[in-house]
């Protein structure tokens, strides 16, 4: 390969993840004369995030080209990278997807990636993914497919289960749990190194250490949680005491996979606050284009998000970078969970591709929660890829967050019809 490529973003219209990516892209010149191709079907979203590109970046002077399409099909032609960040109808259904189930009794924490609400972002967004993919087996056969779109999990899955494509998904939410681990240390993010492995939103946190020594900073870590404000993440903290390990990320996310998961809240997503987020940050852009504000200070850093930037700058410049985590098809890379199965590791990328770094087996209880999760997740995806009603209501009632059968039948009859003009077979 190449060290300059064609990098084509789908779902360029999403304002956080379009933040993100730019913030990594005009803080680095490792990407220089690359072309990064905007696609999105929202014509005003993907002219807003265009232009912010091009005067965000002539502030910068990056070297960066951008160009536009509404037409993946034309961007996918000479792709090295096709970065994933769509979402069908975001905030609309996925409150459905929390609110009905609320509705039938179910306790659960987002909606988004466990629980019923994992099952219909599944059913819904599995197969236009699918249709990238059978796109990009024909145009683009040999790029580099990185999703960051959720359920994480089941689109790794699907994609490695039933595609050619080269698949990795990105995710922050290890990030988030250093987060919450320093609080607790009290020491500074940059000063402390973590390593995990399990499935994304659920990883046991398999070392914890000091950045410049290597100092093993669990026993520390052991210590000063027993004393630290018992309402700072409670969830986590009780899975870390039972199983010995930390879990990742935080306990909305986490609790989406467990059946006493709404012990860590029952809040759902704050979609009035997203709503309200949008509006001020789109503000914020508009002000950037037409020169009325600054790039904010603290956009001028790297972002706390997905590495997408660093594993296409791994593989292009032949880096071996080390990626602290990324979703990947088993197959292996942790032997005591199932090989077909997406799990989210240490990777490491370079011009023969990414490589995930096996760790060897997770602790035998960690595994074991795990497999749970697992199953469903499993049968959530041929439910997708099948457009399988029964399958469903199978992968419903396999899910420890499902606590009544006649509550499984009446919300997945209610949520098909809402969802059914996006579920479609992908084989």
């Amino acid at each position: 390969m190449t060290e300059t490529a064609k990098i084509v973003m789908l779902g360029a219209g999403s304002a956080a993840f379009g933040l993100s990516l730019y913030r990594d892209l005009f803080t680095t010149d490792e990407l220089d004369g690359c072309t990064v191709t905007l696609v999105d079907t929202n014509p005003a979203a993907l002219d807003r995030m265009y232009d912010l590109a091009i005067a965000w970046g002539g502030k910068v002077g990056t070297k960066v080209i951008f160009e536009k399409t509404t037409d993946r099909r034309a961007a996918f032609k000479d792709a090295s990278f096709v970065i994933n960040s769509v979402a069908i109808d975001r905030n609309r259904l996925w409150r459905q997807d929390f609110e009905v189930p609320k509705k039938y009794g179910i306790r659960h924490t987002l909606g988004e990636n466990g629980g019923p609400g994992g099952l219909f972002f599944t059913l819904r967004t599995l197969p236009l993914i699918f249709d990238f993919a059978r796109d990009m087996e024909e145009i683009c056969p040999n790029a580099q497919f990185i999703n960051l779109s959720n359920p994480e999990s089941r689109v790794i899955l699907g994609l490695g289960k039933y595609t050619k494509v080269k698949v990795l998904g990105l995710c922050h939410g290890i990030f988030l749990a250093r987060w919450f681990i320093c609080q607790i240390l009290g020491r500074p993010e940059k000063e402390v190194e973590v390593w995990g492995a399990g499935l994304n939103h659920f990883q046991w946190l398999t070392a914890v250490r000091d950045k410049a020594t290597g100092r093993d900073l669990y026993p520390e870590l052991r210590e000063k949680e027993k004393t630290h404000d018992p309402a700072f993440t409670p969830l986590a903290r009780k899975l870390f005491r039972a199983f010995g390990l930390w879990p990742s990320c935080s306990d909305d996310h986490t609790g989406e996979y467990l059946s006493y998961g709404w012990e860590g809240g029952e809040h759902g997503f704050n979609f009035d606050e997203d709503e309200r987020g949008r509006i001020i940050l789109n503000g914020i852009f508009d002000g950037i284009i037409d020169g009325t504000k600054p790039v904010p200070d603290d956009w001028l850093t790297p972002s706390w998000g997905e590495r997408a930037v660093q594993t296409m700058a791994g593989v292009l410049h032949n880096q071996h970078r080390w990626i602290e985590s990324g979703i990947v098809y088993n197959q292996g890379v942790i032997p005591n969970l199932p090989p077909d199965l997406a799990v989210e590791v240490p990777v490491i990328a370079d011009s023969a591709g990414v490589h995930p770094v096996s760790q060897g087996p997770l602790p035998d209880a960690c595994a074991k929660l795990l497999h749970m999760q697992a199953s469903v997740q499993q049968l959530a995806v041929e439910a997708a890829v099948h457009a399988s009603k029964e399958i469903a209501l199978q992968a419903l009632l396999c899910d420890p967050v499902i606590n009544s059968t006649d509550a499984a039948v009446k919300l997945l009859d209610e949520l098909w019809e809402i969802n059914k003009p996006y579920i479609k077979k992908c084989v």
